[in-house]
């Protein structure tokens, strides 16, 4: 709160919100002490300047401690006169700051303001259902500050009853990009409406020269060369496998660990195999990782299947163990491998 209502005040006298109600009551100031000063009897602590200051404000802000006060008819008038400017400078002073909060409240309704934001994501394109999608899982870290940005086309923030921060431009524009703060994103999304539009925005994304780890949905992964020629560095992920993007978006690199995996000749490919015998997890990824260099990333059992299980798990007769290696091992070599690493 305390920051928020420094950035108020700054705005505010950036913009000249506060001047006419310090107008006024410096008027209404400078006009009461003469005042005060005729209407109060000589002797009066009142009027003398160490006091008047400190009655001036309690008075105007009808607090009124009471600790000083006028003693004459005239002093009651030259009060009141105090009391009503104090009223008119707070009302004015309020109407104006409010009318200032709606109109920033506006502005990030429409996002036509510049964020001041850092070490966040940034999405850059919407579309209807998809872009809530991505979000929802970005969302599963609760720690992630989140930026959408979209074209012009979309008038309003989509999202207004989500945590997410709200820009609207041209997305091929430097200016837009800044006032999202993409150039001190952690990393950045280009989901646009087609691979061209994709290029056009990753271009100016580069020119940026932003450290953020920045990822491309591409419609078609053959294009993904000429993204190459922008930077080596921007990752393209199939655009209709949003949960890969995400992936991809808080773990750097993964794609491409999948990619290796998934390819036929790659430095590891997955392959399965059936259990001879009951054997714990954890004994098939020690005899695995010792014998042969691969490790067990899943088993089926014949309930449900089990995506890395406590290595205490017991795995019966006849489950289907999936592993990563250089080559497809046999039932026969995974039997001798545990048999090799039995304690």
């Amino acid at each position: 709160m305390p920051v928020f209502l420094l950035r108020l005040i700054r705005r505010a006298l950036g913009s000249r919100v506060g001047l006419p109600p310090l107008a006024v009551v410096l008027f209404v100031f400078v006009t009461s002490w003469p005042l005060m000063l005729l209407a109060e009897p000589a002797g009066s602590e009142l009027i003398q300047p160490a006091n008047f200051w400190w009655w001036f404000v309690v008075t105007a802000s009808t607090v009124g401690y009471g600790d000083f006060y006028p003693e004459s008819t005239w002093g009651h008038v030259v009060g009141a006169y105090v009391i009503i400017g104090g009223i008119a400078t707070l009302t004015t002073l309020f109407a104006q700051l409010a009318s200032m909060i709606e109109k920033r409240r506006g502005r990030r309704m429409h996002g036509s303001g510049t964020l001041e934001v850092a070490d966040h994501v940034v999405v850059l394109g919407y579309t209807p259902g998809r872009t809530e999608r991505i979000l929802d899982e970005l969302h599963s870290d609760p720690t992630l500050r989140l930026v959408l940005a979209a074209w012009p086309e979309v008038e309003t923030n989509p999202l207004p009853e989500r945590t997410v921060e709200f820009v609207r431009g041209d997305l091929t524009t430097e200016n837009t990009l800044r006032r999202a703060c993409a150039h001190r994103a952690r990393a950045v999304l280009i989901d646009a409406r087609d691979d061209n539009e994709a290029l056009a925005v990753a271009v100016t994304v580069d020119h940026l020269q932003a450290a953020a780890h920045v990822v491309v949905a591409l419609r078609d992964l053959d294009r993904a060369n000429h993204f190459r020629y922008v930077s080596e560095s921007i990752h393209c992920v199939q655009w209709h496998n949003p949960h890969m993007l995400t992936e991809e978006l808080q773990d750097p690199g993964i794609t491409q660990v999948y990619e290796e995996i998934m390819t036929h000749g790659g430095t590891g490919n997955t392959y399965s195999l059936r259990l001879p015998e009951a054997t714990a997890f954890g004994d098939c990824q020690i005899a695995l990782g010792r014998e042969h260099n691969a490790t067990a990333l899943a088993a089926r059992t014949p309930e449900s299947l089990l995506v890395s299980p406590s290595w205490d798990t017991v795995l019966p007769v006849g489950s289907v163990l999936y592993f990563v290696c250089r080559r497809r091992i046999s039932e026969a070599q995974l039997s001798a491998a545990l048999r090799l690493n039995k304690v």
